[in-house]
C-alpha cells in the first residue's frame, strides 16, 4: 500500500475520518479465528479501513445479516462457459465470486500469444480480479495436433505482467517425472511462483516425484484418499464442482467422515457452462454443498476465501481485515446462504455488471482450417478380435478402457450401445482423422459435433451413423466453430463458437436458450440425464485423463501413454 492510501486509511480506522462507505451492525465472517464478530465496516479507496463501530460518508444498515470476504476459483477456463470473459465474470461475480485464477491454455491451443492477450484484454476492466496462470502444455502431450507450440521463449514476454501468477497445469506429468529438460525448464522459469498440477491416476511414488518437481496443485482428485495422497505430499487441493467433472461431494464427505482439517483444501470449477451457474451457482454452489456434507460454515467459507488467495500469494484478499481490499459478500444465515449484495472494491456490482461485448480481432474468427471433409474418413474396419472401448463415467471425466467384441460384419456398425466417435483435426488441414468406439454415451439417431475439444480443439464428433455424423462436423466447418445436434439426417440445432471455435460473442441469454435446446435434444436422443453432453464429449480426446482417449492420430492408453495398435 502506497503511504497516501495507508494514511487515508489509518486516519480512519482511528476515527480520525469518516470512511467513504459503512456497512453497520453486520455479522463479520473472520476467516483468520472463525470468530462471527458483531461490527461496523468501514471501507476507504476500496479497502477495509477498520471493523468496530464506525460512521461514514455513505452508511448501509445489514440488520445483523453476514459479511465475509468474496470468493475465489482456484482454477477456471474461461472459454469454456462459452461466453466471452467478461460477460461470464459479470455472471460468476453475482454469485459472489470476485477472484478467478485463469489458466488461458484453451486460447493458447488455438492461437497461441494472440489467444493469451484476448483473455488478458477482456479481462482488464471487469468487476472482478481475474489473474492469469501461463498455460504450461500447448499442446498438452506429444501426440497433439493442436493450433500452436507454446514454447519457454513465449513465456518470457508475460513474465513481468501484473496479473500473471505462476504456471497453468502441468498435465504431462510423464515429462515432469521423467525429468524432461524442457519441462523442467518451464517450471524453473516460474520457480518461487504458484505451480498449477494437473495430476489423475498418478501411484505413490510418481505422486511424490511430481510434488518433488515443485507443483503445488491439483484440481484433478475424483476421491478422498487419492486427494489425501496429494495433501501428504504438501499439495494444495484444488476441489472441482464444474458441469461434467463433479468431485466435490466424494473429497467432502471423506473430509467431513474422517475429521480432516480443510487448510490445504480449496475450491474451483474449471469448466462450468452459463447455464449451470444461472442455475446452481458458482463458487457459492461449491461452499452451500460442502456446508451441507458436513463442513462446518466457517471452514468451507475458509476454503473458498483465505486458502485460496494464500495458496496464490494473493495477501490483499480474501479477508475482512484492515488493509485488504474490500472484495465482500451480504448473506442471509450461514445454512442457506443466499447472497444479497456483493461488492469489488467497496463497490456494488449488481448494477451494471454485464460488460457486453468487448471487440475480437477477426482474425481469432477464423480458426477452422478444414476446407473439406467426407464420410470415407469415418469408416472402421471390424478387428478379428476384441476392440478397445471408450467407456464413458457419468458424473466424471475420466474413462474406462474396455476390450470387447463389437458390432458390425466388415466394418464397426454403431449402435446405441456402442457409439461411434471421430476427431478431425482442424487446425492445419492435415486431414487426419481418429475413429474408435465409445458405449455409455446412448445417442441414438443422429449425431453430436463439437469443436471444444480438450484441449487441442479439433472437432469431435460421436453418433450412430456416418451420414449424420459427417453432416455435423461440415456443419461447425460452415460456422468455424461451435456443437451442433444433428437427427436423421438434418441439423437439428447449431450453438456457433466463432471466437477460435470455443466462445460466442452473441450474449450470454442467446448461449443459453439455444444450449438448453440442443441439451434437452441430445437427452432424448439417449444421452444419459446426468450427463452433460458437450462438456462430457470435448473431454474424450484429452490424451492427458485415464483410461482411453481418442486423438485424431487413433486411440490413445493414457495409462501407458502410447497409442493403441
Amino acid at each position: 500500500m502506497e503511504l497516501k492510501d495507508y494514511r487515508r486509511c489509518a486516519e480512519v480506522a482511528r476515527h480520525r475520518e469518516q470512511a467513504e462507505l459503512v456497512l453497520k451492525n453486520a455479522n463479520v465472517v473472520n476467516v483468520f479465528t472463525g470468530e462471527i464478530l458483531k461490527a461496523d465496516v468501514a471501507v476507504t479507496d476500496g479497502r477495509i479501513a477498520g471493523i468496530g463501530t464506525y460512521e461514514g460518508l455513505v452508511e448501509e444498515n445489514l440488520d445483523g445479516r453476514y459479511l465475509c470476504p468474496g470468493f475465489v476459483d482456484s482454477h477456471l477456463h474461461l472459454e469454456s462457459t462459452l461466453v466471452t470473459p467478461a460477460e461470464l465474470i459479470g455472471q460468476a461475480a453475482k454469485c459472489g465470486t470476485t477472484t478467478f485464477i485463469v489458466d488461458p491454455h484453451e486460447s493458447a491451443n488455438v492461437a497461441g500469444a494472440a489467444g493469451i492477450d484476448y483473455i488478458l484484454g477482456q479481462t482488464e476492466k471487469v468487476p472482478a480480479n481475474v489473474y492469469v496462470m501461463m498455460p504450461s502444455c500447448v499442446p498438452s502431450t506429444s501426440v497433439d495436433d493442436n493450433g500452436c507450440d507454446f514454447t519457454v521463449e513465449k513465456m518470457r514476454p508475460y513474465l513481468g505482467h501484473p496479473r500473471v501468477l505462476g504456471l497453468g497445469e502441468v498435465m504431462d506429468y510423464v515429462s515432469v517425472v521423467d525429468g524432461d529438460a524442457g519441462m523442467h525448464e518451464k517450471l524453473a522459469l516460474f520457480e518461487g511462483r504458484t505451480l498449477d498440477g494437473h495430476a489423475p491416476g498418478l501411484g505413490d511414488d510418481e505422486i511424490q516425484a511430481y510434488a518433488m518437481a515443485g507443483i503445488g496443485t491439483d484440481h484433478e482428485c475424483i476421491d478422498y484418499e487419492y486427494a489425501m495422497k496429494e495433501r501428504r505430499c504438501g499439495m494444495t487441493i484444488l476441489i472441482r464442482e464444474g458441469s461434467a467433472a463433479k468431485n466435490l461431494e466424494a473429497i467432502v464427505k471423506g473430509m467431513a467422515e474422517h475429521g480432516t482439517g480443510t487448510e490445504g483444501f480449496c475450491f474451483c470449477t474449471d469448466d462450468k457452462h452459463i447455464e449451470d451457474i444461472q442455475r446452481d451457482g458458482h463458487i457459492n454452489y461449491n461452499v452451500k454443498k460442502a456446508i451441507s456434507l458436513g463442513i462446518p460454515a466457517i471452514s468451507a467459507i475458509q476454503m473458498a476465501t483465505v486458502n485460496a488467495a494464500g495458496c496464490y500469494g494473493l495477501h490483499h484478499l480474501g479477508a475482512l481485515a484492515p488493509g485488504y481490499q474490500a472484495d465482500m459478500i451480504v448473506f442471509d444465515n450461514l445454512e442457506e446462504m443466499n447472497i444479497l449484495d456483493v461488492y469489488h472494491r467497496g463497490i456494488k456490482v449488481d448494477a451494471g455488471v454485464d460488460q457486453g461485448v468487448l471487440q475480437c480481432p477477426e482474425e481469432l474468427k477464423h480458426t477452422v482450417h478444414l476446407d473439406t471433409f467426407s464420410r470415407d474418413s469415418l469408416k472402421l474396419l471390424k478387428p478379428d478380435g476384441p476392440f478397445h472401448v471408450i467407456q464413458m463415467q457419468e458424473g466424471q471425466i475420466v474413462t474406462k478402457d474396455v476390450v470387447c467384441d463389437i458390432p458390425g460384419k466388415k466394418e464397426f456398425t454403431a449402435d446405441r450401445e456402442y457409439n461411434k466417435i471421430a476427431v478431425v483435426e482442424r487446425h492445419k488441414g492435415t486431414g487426419k482423422t481418429g475413429v474408435g468406439v465409445v458405449a455409455g454415451f446412448g445417442l441414438s439417431g443422429g449425431a453430436v459435433a463439437s469443436s471444444v475439444s480438450h484441449d487441442s480443439h479439433n472437432i469431435i464428433v460421436i453418433g450412430d451413423n456416418d451420414t449424420d455424423m459427417e453432416l455435423a462436423v461440415k456443419e461447425l466447418i460452415r460456422t468455424q466453430g461451435g456443437y451442433t445436434v444433428v437427427e436423421k439426417g438434418r441439423v437439428y440445432e447449431t450453438l456457433a463458437l466463432p471466437i477460435m471455435g470455443l466462445m460466442s460473442d452473441a450474449g450470454y441469454d442467446n448461449v443459453d436458450k439455444i444450449l438448453k435446446k440442443m441439451i434437452r435434444k441430445a437427452h432424448e436422443m439417449g444421452v444419459p440425464e446426468t450427463m452433460d453432453p458437450f462438456i462430457t464429449l470435448s473431454f474424450m480426446a484429452l490424451p492427458v485423463i485415464p483410461e482411453l482417449r481418442i486423438t485424431p492420430r487413433g486411440l490413445f492408453n493414457v495409462k501407458e501413454f502410447k497409442l493403441c495398435e
